[in-house]
């Protein structure tokens, strides 16, 4: 049986959270700091706090997923 290795931080999964998790904080950090008159032309809701807070949100599933269930590649020796 041949051993089996994890793919730890090259695991696509990790890549897309933290591009995710990047543009999430961005996003909240500008809705943070958002004019009111800016909010006001969106209906009064502030679409780039809640924006970024779900994409946080999508990044962490994201990276939860990859630790729970891992990508195992099998190991096989070189002759």
């Amino acid at each position: 049986m041949a051993e089996k290795k994890k793919s730890g931080a090259f695991d696509i999964r990790v890549v897309i959270a933290a591009l995710i998790g990047i543009y999430g904080i961005v996003l909240t950090i500008l809705g943070a700091i958002a004019d009111p008159a800016e909010v006001s032309k969106a209906d009064g809701v502030n679409i780039n706090l809640w924006g970024g807070i779900g994409m946080l949100v999508f990044a962490a599933l994201f990276v939860l997923w990859a630790r729970v269930r891992p990508i195992a590649v099998p190991v096989t020796a070189d002759e």
